[in-house]
């Protein structure tokens, strides 16, 4: 095929093409927002693209006229929503599992305990509480990222084996990255986001706490 031929196709494909443009967009900030992680990208462009791709491709070879904006948004909205079924199969995300409390810090207070709970505890421990959301692709696999990731970087359920980021805490959270702003985007997880005087309270407590400083 020759580039006359492609330029050709992309001419009587504008409208398909500027619907795709704007879909990728959305997707991408609608994942930037959310923190999704690769396999989310893969899957779902996958499930997409390849489908409408070999649509594409087949009608090129029979060298037909039928290879419309109609035609092409038509069988783009048929992946679209064949996708969304299918990915609810993916076994990644549904485990939401809790392994035992094994140890924790020696928190200063019953307070400082209670203000990491509702700010870190749903990545960073053994007690994350899983939202009904949280069974749903992609969503599912978001939020399975996400304590994956907040574990395996520290975890206050855990505490009698070496946490290599513990000692950032208290930096992280005066940074605040912590917690990460898609976590209570959306009006999500309300409870984690401290008020000034709560945050002032906490970081002192963790001052107090061993071995969640630099100090």
């Amino acid at each position: 095929m020759n580039f006359r031929r492609l330029l050709d196709i992309a001419q009587s494909l504008k409208a398909s093409l500027v619907v795709v443009g704007i879909l990728s967009i959305a997707f991408l900030i609608f994942s930037l927002l959310v923190g999704m992680p690769p396999i989310g990208y893969v899957l779902i462009v996958g499930f997409v693209a390849v489908p409408t791709l070999l649509y594409v491709g087949r009608s090129i070879r029979a060298d037909t006229n039928k290879l419309t904006d109609a035609r092409f948004l038509l069988v783009l909205c048929a992946s679209i929503l064949v996708m969304l079924p299918v990915i609810q199969a993916v076994p990644y995300g549904r485990a939401h599992s809790n392994p035992p409390i094994t140890g924790e810090p020696q928190w200063s207070s019953p307070r400082t305990r209670e203000l990491m709970a509702r700010a870190c505890f749903g990545c960073h421990s053994n007690e994350v509480e899983y939202p009904s959301y949280a069974s749903v692709a992609p969503i599912s696999w978001v939020v399975e990222a996400h304590v994956a990731e907040g574990r395996e970087k520290v975890n206050y359920s855990e505490f009698d084996q070496r946490q290599r980021g513990a000692d950032e805490t208290i930096e992280v959270i005066q940074e605040g990255s912590m917690p990460p702003a898609y976590y209570t985007r959306f009006g999500r997880h309300p409870e984690a986001k401290l008020t000034s005087a709560e945050l002032q309270e906490l970081i002192d407590g963790l001052r107090a706490t061993p071995g969640l400083s630099e100090d």
